[in-house]
């Protein structure tokens, strides 16, 4: 029987235009932090990429203090028609450099350069683009008729999805007339400066967009200053539930997009392939790191041993590797903390009893990297169903009424979002009726867009993100 492979078709990383340092951007200018520059890494080859330049806690003084400025003097004060002008100049410059952007967004975070081209820069660019036609148009999104920016926003990302998340928390803050202090996540710096450098080619006024880069006392420094009015923080629950904490009795406005532990629930009459496709693309997108991931999937148990056969057929087609490379489906793992907390799980659900499958695919010698894995016959006390792994490792558990589907998915402290695999339409509405998460996908899954609104319940967060809701988090409203 012939056997077909890829040929290696690798991206150029010379198009990333790599520089050897990179230094924070305050004030429309890019200057050296006073903090302890850090190294950002390859992990796909943990070669250094970059030295970078961190704030301490008088840079982000001066940050906020500019920001300051800017919002009361330029900013808060410019009409909303004028704003979207600066802003869908962003949003087409991040679209004209996008492939520079996508391959960067690879070397640094260790995603496929598929993904960060097809998804997350134009999804970036496309938060952009519809923010900025709502700038001039908030008298009409329902908060009364002369809504008024919050001032200054105070803005903490995570490592998964860096670009996309900076252009997440950006865009709409800028529409509403606020202006920004942002901090991109310690591993994952470089796409937020190069946004930076785009943000000042746009001619934005200076200090509306300030960069800071720098571990996690510089995003604690921000959240508690206070001359921050709004915080929007994504990450981890254990942070954010720190985060809430310190805020508590300040009166800023905050909003929290955290951990998950999504069910994906598969009934007997779900097209088999299509929802296999769902599975995969709800699991093994982006490594896993993915916080709507869905790491549990439930499925019926007359169709348990047919789903799993396929699922393993089909996952072990998937290619590991460098990202690249374009016909690589899973990266590299971001850091080698988060390998060793992937490790610590799965050696977990062995330990505790479930049975694992893990796919044959090679692996590279070097950098970090996790087989896909799929674990079956898990129990709902098991850890690998009650912990946010962060990674491409599924725990499946069956069902056999749909009132024990709605049990077994609601029995978590999570609830970012779920999704619901069947043909019958009454179902999907009375299970989405049912569901205790912030979004629920209908026979799709991992589908986004700045239109709609995205965001948690439970100790996944609280507070929208997208859409015309996600606008209230920026407005005095």
């Amino acid at each position: 029987m012939t056997s077909w492979e890829y040929a290696p078709a690798p991206e150029s990383r010379e198009i990333a235009r790599l520089r050897p340092s990179y230094r924070m951007f305050v004030g429309g200018e890019f200057v050296e932090g006073t903090g302890e520059p850090l190294k950002t890494v390859n992990p796909a080859t943990e070669e250094v990429l970059a030295e970078v330049s961190t704030a301490s806690a008088s840079d982000v003084d001066k940050a906020v203090a500019t920001a300051r400025k800017a919002q009361e003097k330029v900013w808060g004060r410019m009409p909303g028609a004028e704003r979207a002008k600066y802003i869908f100049r962003i949003a087409r410059m991040i679209a004209e450099r996008g492939r520079e952007l996508a391959v960067l967004e690879s070397l640094d975070n260790g995603k496929p350069i598929r993904e960060s081209r097809d998804v997350d820069i134009p999804t970036a660019s496309a938060h952009f683009f519809y923010h900025a036609g709502w700038a001039d148009k908030l008298d009409y999104a329902g908060y009364g008729p002369d809504p008024q920016p919050l001032g200054v926003a105070g803005q903490v990302i995570p490592w998964n999805f860096p670009l996309l998340m900076a252009s997440w928390k950006i865009a709409p803050a800028l529409a509403c007339g606020n202006t920004v202090v942002l901090k991109p996540a310690e591993t994952t710096p470089l796409t937020a400066l190069v946004l930076a450098e785009i943000i000042q080619q746009a001619d934005l006024p200076p200090g509306v967009v300030n960069i800071l880069p720098g571990a996690g006392d510089v995003g604690s420094t921000l959240v508690n200053h206070p001359g921050v009015d709004k915080v929007a923080f994504t990450g981890s629950t254990e942070v954010g539930k720190s985060i809430q904490s310190s805020l508590a009795g300040t009166g800023k406005k905050l909003t929290l997009e955290l951990g998950g532990k999504a069910a994906n629930i598969v009934f007997d009459d779900a097209p088999l392939d299509q929802a296999v496709e769902g599975i995969v693309n709800g699991i093994f997108f982006n490594q896993g790191h993915v916080c709507c991931a869905g790491s549990r999937l439930l499925v019926s148990e007359s169709i348990a041993d047919e789903l799993l056969a396929t699922l393993h057929q089909r996952v072990s087609t998937l290619r590991v590797g460098d990202p690249l490379d374009k016909n690589t489906d899973v990266g590299a793992i971001n850091s080698g903390m988060q390998l060793a907390k992937i490790r610590e799980l799965v050696a977990a659900g062995d330990a505790e009893g479930a049975e694992r499958w893990t796919s044959p695919c090679p692996l590279p010698e070097r950098g970090f990297f996790f087989a896909p894995t799929v674990f079956a016959n898990v129990s709902q006390s098991m850890r690998i169903a009650r912990e946010e792994i962060f990674g491409p490792v599924l725990s499946v558990l069956t069902f056999r009424t749909p009132d024990e589907a709605v049990a077994k998915a609601n029995n978590t402290p999570y609830g970012l979002s779920a999704g619901i695999w069947t043909e019958k339409g009454s179902r999907i509405l009375w299970m989405a009726d049912r569901m205790r998460a912030g979004v629920v996908w209908a026979n799709t899954f991992n589908r986004f867009d700045p239109t709609a609104p995205f965001g948690g319940y439970q100790e996944s967060g609280f507070g929208r993100e997208g859409g015309r809701t996600g606008l209230e988090a920026y407005l005095n409203v």
